[in-house]
């Protein structure tokens, strides 16, 4: 036992001399019950009008801020929808224009003059195709925009088709009229 414990039972009666009166404890306690409890004092920020400003501005700020969100991801979304529906159809179409233009370049029944005439009016087509790819980046309706595109690569097709169709007629024909011996 340390010093302390063997003070507090030496002294322990000196200690018990002073006993708490229960009754006047309790007299005490029930005076405080019956009294109106004190409202704490509250200061109310919403009553003063610098805080109703600033609320109302930091309000402000934040629904302009979401609005903002919401049309940039929108647009950023639909953008990216005609990107890639774009992407998806050039390379499909381009794939087969440059296979049916080397078909026409390479055809021996055609004159220099005609290959060169024939893909000049290709190369319209194209100026055609730049113009509404810059329409579609506007952002301009974009299904019509898609569709031109689509009419414009089905054009260049259906020429070079129609070219190659003729120039295979045409050398059935010679062939027929061959001798065979």
């Amino acid at each position: 036992m340390d010093d302390f414990e063997k003070s507090i039972k030496e002294n322990r009666l000196l200690f018990d001399e002073h006993k708490a009166d229960r009754s006047k404890l309790w007299a005490n306690i029930e005076s405080k019950l019956d009294e109106p409890e004190a409202k704490p004092k509250v200061i109310k920020l919403w009553q003063k009008p610098i805080f109703r400003v600033a609320a109302t501005i930091i309000i402000a700020l934040g629904l302009f801020s979401l609005v903002n969100t919401i049309n940039t991801n929108g647009g950023d979304q639909q953008n990216g929808f005609a990107n890639q529906e774009l992407n998806d159809i050039d390379a499909h179409y381009k794939g087969l224009v440059a296979y049916q233009v080397k078909l026409v370049d390479k055809n021996t029944q055609l004159s220099p003059k005609e290959k060169k005439q024939f893909l000049s009016f290709i190369d319209e087509l194209d100026v055609e195709y730049e113009a509404l790819k810059i329409e579609l980046n506007k952002n301009l309706d974009s299904e019509i925009i898609l569709e031109a595109i689509v009419i414009n690569y089905k054009k260049r097709i259906e020429l070079i088709e129609n070219l190659l169709k003729q120039i295979n007629s045409s050398k059935k024909i010679d062939d027929e009229e061959a001798y065979t011996l």
